[in-house]
């Protein structure tokens, strides 16, 4: 029987974690499933035995690091016409029937192409890793309700903005249409830049509670704490910003993005760490020719009204971007 749903998984010396992945994959019932693993360059070696315990996963090797989104691109590339793609992360462990239950909201739902499970931290499963993606006015993004309690009786589907690549259902169609991942962001914030051209080429996303998987969240780049996240993720927001925005939001909240810009550098240099945040503000000024451009393709292509995205995007300096500061305040 041909797979419904082919699940890519980019993997990079997180063989221990993968392995959880995988063995929670393998109990994922009511749905034929393929699984494409890219191992990105890992450093390390396949563990004793790999082989042989997932006999049923395909392996695509990358000599290199080449990247987050490459890397699923490159995925992409192979899934033929399999109707809907899964990402998943190594340290994403999806509970009992979760692609069953995001397979069924789908046919439920068609006029959405993008399906988010509900994300519970792995070491508090107690406590939201996030029910969907969130984006400010200012262009700053965060996933909705990290940190609160995971409430198992709220079920009820609603929209959201976007989705977390850690665990998400697309339709491999639309996903190919607005051209994958960016690849120039490397890692980080690239699924709200997938996200959001979805979004502007008249995709929405429904966040399904009922389908859980539990996260341990940067499994394998440090989190928050390292150079090498804050760097990429403080880089791609200006450029996510930039690509996206509709003109006349973009001009409108342009003076708060770079004021967000700015207070970022001057809170992290309080810190010690202002050659960082520097350095990926200039290079995500130096990178802005080549976004300006992609954006005009991106912009001429618009299908969503600018009230659409209005009505979607987050406004209010509360919870929300309370979040955002205190995701990198615990870990910077």
């Amino acid at each position: 029987m041909a797979a419904e749903c082919t699940v890519l998984v980019v993997n990079w010396d997180s063989w221990g974690l993968l392995e959880r992945c995988l063995n929670a994959l393998s109990k994922q019932t009511g749905i034929e499933l393929r699984v494409l693993i890219l191992d990105n360059g890992s450093t390390k070696p396949d563990p004793a035995g790999f082989a042989v315990r997932h006999p049923e996963v395909e392996v695509v090797r990358s000599e290199r690091n080449i990247g987050f989104a490459a890397a699923n691109n490159r995925l992409l590339g192979k899934v033929g016409d399999c109707e809907w793609i899964a990402l998943v992360n190594p340290d994403a462990f999806l509970r009992e029937r979760c692609l069953e239950t995001l397979m069924e909201a789908a046919k439920q739902f068609p006029q959405y192409s993008v399906f988010a499970p509900r994300l519970v931290m792995a070491q508090a499963p107690g406590r939201l890793d996030g029910e969907g993606d969130a984006y400010h006015i200012s262009g700053i993004p965060w996933r909705n309700g990290h940190g609160g309690v995971a409430d198992d009786k709220v079920t009820e589907e609603r929209e959201v903005f976007t989705a977390c690549a850690a665990a998400v259902l697309y339709r491999r169609d639309a996903v190919e249409a607005v051209g994958g991942f960016d690849e120039d962001f490397f890692c980080y914030v690239e699924d709200i830049d997938l996200g959001f051209r979805l979004r502007l080429a008249g995709h929405r996303c429904l966040l399904v509670p009922s389908a859980v998987a539990e996260h341990v969240g940067s499994g394998t780049t440090g989190g928050g704490v390292s150079d090498f996240a804050l760097y990429h993720g403080h880089r791609n927001l200006v450029w996510a910003y930039v690509k996206n925005m509709p003109a006349m939001l973009f001009w409108l909240f342009l003076p708060l993005h770079i004021g967000v810009n700015v207070v970022s550098v001057l809170w992290f240099s309080t810190r010690g760490r202002g050659r960082i945040l520097l350095r990926a503000k200039r290079d995500a000024v130096r990178g802005l020719p080549g976004m300006w451009c992609k954006r005009r393709g991106i912009q001429r292509g618009r299908k969503a009204s600018v009230t659409e995205i209005w009505h979607m995007l987050d406004k209010g300096l509360g919870a929300g971007f309370d979040r955002w500061l205190s995701r990198w305040r615990s870990r910077g």
